[in-house]
This record gives structure tokens, sequence and C-alpha cells, in this order.
């Protein structure tokens, strides 16, 4: 990638590598300092019912907190087989919240990037702050085009495998993160900024959901006599949650994060229980082509072969309820930053809660 430099702007696009020590403030300095990290000043502007259902929901919210603060610390060492400097963690949440397009995280992961000192100018580093960048997009956008050439990539510019597993824990953080801030946003019925023409990815084709289909690691797990005391205790809290079975020992290369993510989920087991919001997940999973998700979110549900064609047949064969459930749960996961009012409405009309919306 050609060296860009910009006088008195270390981080005018997120890519740029140059080191000069006068740098202009972000656009919204403030966002950097916002006490709560993970709804980044939502949760102020909320009152009546929808401020009694995330007070309901206090754990699901500290767990969220929580990864955050292990992903995203205010300082961070790196070692032998951890390099991911904090520079490269908040340049890949920027570049993944540039791709939800949801402009409260842009601007929050801007303005935490804006003071850090950036790589040297070298072609190496350039290189691979390039590969780094290009993966976190793809994994963002369209997960499937993930495969072992580019994890490979990141391999030839220096990345460990816990680096990497890292690199995939930040991208589906902000992701989540993303989603929820779009949709307590629509619920708050705030006006909707977006970029106009902006393609949206296809979904996944449904070759890649054959049912049945086993999930593989592209990178090896950590092993049993190389586990920390941390890893350990995290592995024995995680293996048994349904969603961690099969990967946990490749997360526990960092067992603090592991741990972080084995509490949300357990936090977001009622929830993850309730049919309506199990045929979100597998909206979700449908569309991004993650075929283990896609059959444990199904295997049950009558709308499985529908939903296997495609969103569209699975609006065909739904009934009503389903129907707006699948295409608020389609439209957040597709293009998160376009979703408003107009979106969640249609839901409580079917019957739903703010609550189960909430979910």
């Amino acid at each position: 990638m050609e060296q860009r430099r910009f006088t008195g702007n270390n981080h005018w696009y997120h890519e740029t590598q140059s080191s000069l020590p006068a740098q202009r403030a972000p656009l919204m300095p403030e966002a950097a300092t916002v006490e709560d990290r993970f709804l980044l000043g939502l949760a102020q502007q909320l009152e009546g019912e929808l401020n009694t259902i995330l007070q309901e929901r206090q754990p699901i919210l500290l767990a969220s907190r929580d990864l955050y603060q292990l992903l995203f610390p205010a300082e961070l060492t790196t070692t032998l087989t951890h390099t991911l400097t904090l520079y490269d963690r908040l340049s890949v949440a920027l570049t993944v919240a540039q791709v939800t397009g949801v402009q409260r995280l842009c601007n929050h992961y801007a303005a935490r990037l804006n003071p850090l000192p950036g790589p040297d100018s070298s072609r190496e580093s350039n290189h691979r702050l390039t590969q780094i960048t290009e993966y976190a997009r793809q994994l963002a956008s369209q997960p499937t085009l993930i495969d072992a050439v580019s994890v490979q990539r990141l391999d030839e510019v220096g990345l460990s495998a816990p680096d990497i597993i890292s690199l995939g824990q930040i991208v589906g953080f902000v992701s989540y993160q993303a989603r929820v801030v779009a949709g307590i946003h629509a619920m708050l019925a705030l006006p909707v900024r977006w970029m106009p023409g902006v393609t949206i990815p296809p979904d996944a084709c449904s070759e890649t959901l054959l049912a049945g289909s086993q999930w593989h690691p592209a990178l090896p797990p950590l092993e049993l006599r190389y586990a920390a005391p941390d890893q350990l205790e995290a592995l024995t809290f995680c293996q048994p949650l349904s969603e961690l079975q099969d990967a946990a020992w490749l997360f526990a290369h960092d067992g603090k994060v592991l741990y972080g993510w084995g509490r949300l989920l357990d936090t977001l087991k009622t929830a993850r229980s309730h049919s309506a919001s199990r045929l979100a997940a597998a909206v979700t999973s449908r569309i991004n082509g993650s075929a283990s998700c896609f059959v444990r979110y199904t295997a049950d549900s009558d709308l499985f072969t529908a939903l296997h064609e495609g969103v569209e047949q699975a609006l065909k064969a739904a009934d009503s309820q389903q129907q707006v459930l699948i295409a608020l749960a389609a439209q957040l996961t597709r293009s998160p930053e376009r979703v408003n009012a107009a979106h969640i409405q249609p839901l409580k009309d079917a019957g739903l809660s703010s609550g189960q919306v909430f979910d």
C-alpha cells in the first residue's frame, strides 16, 4: 500500500502510518472518555420502560463491559506470542466499526486511536497493518471469504496463532457491540445516519451450510502441557457451554478473554432460550455462512429448509410474527447502521414486548 502522510493529522485515515509528533484532535475527542465504553453513552438517554429493561439485563451489560476492558485495556504490554499492540487492536476495532457504519462506534474508536503512536514507517510495518486491516474487514463483512490463504498471509507478516485468534475475537466483539448499539438506537427512535451508495455484501451461499458439517480449526489449539492456571480455569468454566465446546481450546490461547466470552454467553443463556432469539440467531448465521451455528439454532425449526435456501425463501414460508423477526434480524446483520424505529414497530405490532425486542 502506498505510504500516505498528512501534516498534523496522524490518523485522518486509520491505515495511515506516519509518526509526526503534532496531531490534530479527532472530531469528537470526548468519545474516547465516555464512561460506559460498551453502550457509549446510550444508557444515559434511556428512561421509562427502556431503562427498566436495561436494569434487568445488567449482568449481560457488565459482562460486555468487562470483555471490552480485556480486549482494549488502557495499557498493553506485548510478548513474543501476543504481538498485537493497543494501536493494532484499536485500528482493527475502527475498521470493524466502519464496516458496520455505526457512527457512535466510529467516533469512539477513532478518538481512542488518535493519541497512540503508530508503527514505524517501514515497508514491513506497512504491509503488516495492511494485511491485518484487510483480514478484519473481510471477517466483519463476508466471513466466508476467510480461508487458509487468509490465515497464511497473517502468518507471513509475523502474527502468531494467539494473535490471529485475538484478531478474530476483536472483530466478533465490535460486531456484537455495533448491533446492540444500533438496536438500542432504533428503540430510542433516534435519527439514523448512513452513507448512501454503500454496497451491502451478498449473503453466504447455501452450499456453505451443509447440515451436519463439522467445524475444524485452521490454527493449532492450546496444548494441555503448556496451559497456564488462568487458561485451565477458563477452560473448566467455558467447555460446558455449547457455543464453546469445540472452540474452547483454541480461544484458550488468551485465557482471560476466553473467560470473558464464557461469562457473556452464560448471562445470555435466558435470552437465547426464547424461540424469537433463536430464530434471529439462525438468520444471522445463515447470512454469515456459519454452518455450525446455523445447525445449532435451526435443528428443531420448521423453517430449516426454507432458511437454508435463503432469507427471502424463509420470509415466504414464515408466519406473520416470524416474518417481522426475520426481517429485523436480517437488517441488523446486513446493515445495522440503517436500522431505525420503523424496523422495530412491526415487532411490537406482532405482539412482542420491548424486552423481547431488546433480546
